[in-house]
């Protein structure tokens, strides 16, 4: 990663973000943070600059953006801040922490997140601005669309597909060959057994559908 970056978000997620960077030698400008109150705070050792405008103060060109939104639900807010950037012309770093493991013919699309102790094997997939956090299993051949967050302790079985927008919380489990939707919510702990269609919240083991 020739270019230094900014981390747009300065919350939980953008903190294990930067130790990923520190770690990959990249250098970090600073963070941009939303809420005004915030801005005379250091996160991580890392100043604020202000809040997202402050990123127009720099050329396209110039830097790379990392994308720290995280989400315990629907990844609307992170989708957004993606998709209004990159009309802008901005481009997202794809952030991967030396400690994950990935196959060398695995596909990571742009600024999406490869954490810590994460496994991604051959014939895989990770779509644009999609997270596989900390120790998520992404065994083979599985498709991760873009928008999507694989939260902490996730297993993926495989041969799954995961539609856009779509959240996994964290410990749940997907077994082999299934397809999970677009803008799906499955909650923690839950073991999905069958196919999911798009825009449908479960849980449980086995995983079953509830209201949103």
């Amino acid at each position: 990663m020739s270019r230094a970056v900014i981390v747009v978000g300065g919350g939980g997620h953008a903190k294990v973000l930067i130790e990923a960077l520190r770690l990959a030698g990249v250098e970090i400008l600073g963070i941009t943070e939303a809420d005004p109150e915030k801005h005379a705070q250091v996160v991580s050792g890392v100043k604020l600059l202000g809040d997202d405008s402050v990123i127009a103060n720099y050329g396209a060109e110039q830097i790379l953006l990392v994308n720290a939104i995280g989400s315990i639900n629907l990844p609307k807010d992170r989708t957004a801040l993606f998709d209004k950037l990159k009309a802008r012309g901005y481009s997202f770093a794809t952030v991967i922490h030396p400690s994950a493991v990935i196959a060398v013919d695995v596909s990571l699309a742009e600024g999406s997140q490869v954490m810590a102790g994460a496994v991604i094997q051959p014939g895989s997939r990770v779509g644009r601005n999609s997270i596989v956090n900390t120790r998520v299993g992404v065994d083979h051949d599985c498709e991760v669309a873009e928008h999507v967050h694989l939260s902490p302790g996730v297993t993926l079985s495989g041969g799954v597909h995961i539609g856009s927008g779509t959240h996994i919380g964290a410990g749940a489990t997907v077994i082999q060959g299934v397809t999970i939707g677009s803008n799906c919510l499955v909650a923690a702990g839950a073991v999905v057994v069958g196919d999911i269609p798009d825009g449908v919240t479960v849980r449980g083991v086995p995983a079953k559908e509830v209201s949103a």
